[in-house]
Parts: structure tokens; C-alpha cells; sequence
């Protein structure tokens, strides 16, 4: 039925940049939001960037300035583009979408930032 599927996760140095990509299939109706949460080891998970569907968006402190969400609504996709990622970015990076009081979650990629 509905899935998450995620993909651009990886390894990148410092100072790069990574876009991950997220859609949910499996329905033909849009989700009202959709987004980003991460989690690193010993850390609880934390909302990273979420945008709905009129396009209003929020991000952690943390991303402000570096961090990028969009979406297709057409396409049930959502983007975050990173940029000047740092070691503390590291992470598995989980997609989210929420619709008609129902949660989805995907299964989550890693990212890693070496110095």
C-alpha cells in the first residue's frame, strides 16, 4: 500500500553537499506534509525540516541556512538539499509524511560526514 521511499543518503567530506529524495507511492492522493527527521547515536529523533503541501515549511535551528525542503505535489516527492554539512549532521535520515491523521514513516538512510 503506501511506501516511503528513500534515497540519497551517503558518505561526503565536510563542507559537501548531499540531496536526499523521498516518495510515497502506493496512494493517488497527496500527502499534507512531508518531511525530514534524523537520528544519531545516543540522540533522540529530531525533526530536521517539514513543508505542507501549500508549500510552508520549518527546520530545525540547527539546519537553518544550510538545509534546503521542497516538494512535487504531483508526485508525492519531497527533497532536502544539504549543503556545508558538518560532522554533526551524521545521522540516519528518516522521510516522513503525514495525511488525514494517519503517520508514514520511511525506512531511514544514512548519512555520514567526515572531517
Amino acid at each position: 500500500q503506501v511506501q516511503l521511499v528513500e534515497s540519497g543518503g551517503g558518505l561526503v567530506q565536510a563542507g559537501g553537499s548531499l540531496r536526499l529524495s523521498c516518495t510515497a507511492s502506493g496512494t493517488m492522493f497527496s500527502m499534507n506534509a512531508m518531511g525530514w527527521y534524523r537520528q544519531a547515536p545516543e540522540k533522540q529523533r529530531e525533526l530536521v525540516a517539514l513543508i505542507t503541501s501549500g508549500g510552508n515549511t520549518n527546520y530545525a535551528d540547527s539546519v537553518k541556512g544550510r538545509f534546503t525542503i521542497s516538494r512535487d505535489n504531483a508526485k508525492n516527492t519531497v527533497y532536502l538539499q544539504m549543503n556545508s554539512l558538518k560532522s554533526e549532521d551524521t545521522a540516519v535520515y528518516y522521510c516522513y509524511a503525514y495525511r488525514n491523521w494517519l503517520d508514514y514513516w520511511g525506512q531511514g538512510t544514512q548519512v555520514t560526514v567526515s572531517s
